[in-house]
């Protein structure tokens, strides 16, 4: 685990009161920012808590909507770690499709260090000059939500870090080993890396990223792939 990811266990929570006096002035933001979260009640096998990609859809002082692929339970513990607004912390307050919204408790100083922060994002989310992912090679995702099957016909929901025309990363519950062949939406490929918040695929056959972001949101039911393209190698 990295050494700056955050510990669950400092996590010291506030009084709902104290950060729902401010909720008339709340500023809500409707962003798209990539992070990484932890689940009180989420371990391995070797008893660790287990670290899972996310990205922040919606956020205001009071709470915030994250895109996950792994949702917890009412009124669980969760921490939230970004780039740009360092350790956030709450409790699970409702369930919703592919994800969660969570309360964030803060201190009086750390909520006006947020509020700055939005109000700041808030009247520069549609600049040009904001960094693009999609003025790289490595895309993200509008929908990063999307699904994994398995050579055993299981399925497991995850998350699309990014991806390019040859892979993707993904965050999910599930312990993938190298070489271990998988689906994301209609994309196959196999695993070729781990870190802390999930795994790296190398797609089987390269495509343009228009059609990758299309095959990797695409959920079929009745879809399978060619006839042992799922077989290990």
């Amino acid at each position: 685990m990295p050494a700056d990811a955050p510990n669950i266990d400092d996590v010291v929570e506030v009084p709902p009161d104290e950060w729902r006096e401010d909720a008339r002035e709340d500023v809500k933001v409707i962003a798209s920012i990539p992070g990484r979260y932890q689940l009180a009640n989420r371990r391995n096998l070797k008893g660790e808590r287990c670290q899972f990609a996310c990205r922040i859809v919606n956020l205001s002082l009071s709470a915030m909507v994250l895109a996950a692929p792994v949702p917890g339970q009412l009124s669980e513990r969760v921490i939230v770690y970004t780039e740009m607004f360092g350790r956030l912390h709450g409790l699970i307050t409702r369930l919703v499709p592919n994800g969660f919204v969570m309360s964030i408790a803060a201190t009086e100083q750390t909520r006006e260090k947020l509020a700055a922060k939005l109000a700041w994002l808030d009247k520069q989310k549609d600049s040009p000059d904001l960094p693009d992912g999609r003025r790289h090679a490595r895309v993200v995702p509008r929908n990063p939500m999307a699904q994994i099957l398995l050579a055993d016909g299981s399925t497991r929901s995850c998350l699309v870090i990014d991806f390019s025309d040859s892979g993707a990363a993904v965050s999910a519950d599930l312990d993938a080993e190298i070489g271990t062949p998988l689906a994301v939406g209609k994309m196959i490929g196999r695993v070729v890396r781990r870190f802390a918040e999930g795994f790296a695929i190398e797609f089987l056959n390269e495509e343009t990223l228009a059609d990758v972001e299309r095959k990797l949101a695409s959920v079929d039911s009745k879809w399978r792939p060619p006839r042992n393209a799922l077989r290990r190698q």
